[in-house]
């Protein structure tokens, strides 16, 4: 995901990806720890795209409240 096209969606939109991500990188964390899934890199990008997706939130509410 790229960032101009997050910050193009609404925040509950953003929040609603999120927490498909967040469970998306639980159920891959179980399946790299029981060598299920060996391609770790998925990993890192599921976790980059949460912290994406927490940095434009928090820049949203940043430049709400001003």
């Amino acid at each position: 995901m790229k960032p101009n096209e997050l910050r193009q969606k609404s925040p509950e939109e953003l929040r609603r990806t999120m927490t498909d991500l967040r469970s998306q990188l639980r159920d891959l964390r179980f399946k790299v720890a029981t060598r299920q899934h060996t391609k770790v890199r998925t990993l890192r990008t599921l976790k980059k795209n949460v912290a994406r997706i927490e940095t434009i939130l928090a820049s949203m509410s940043k430049t709400k409240t001003i």
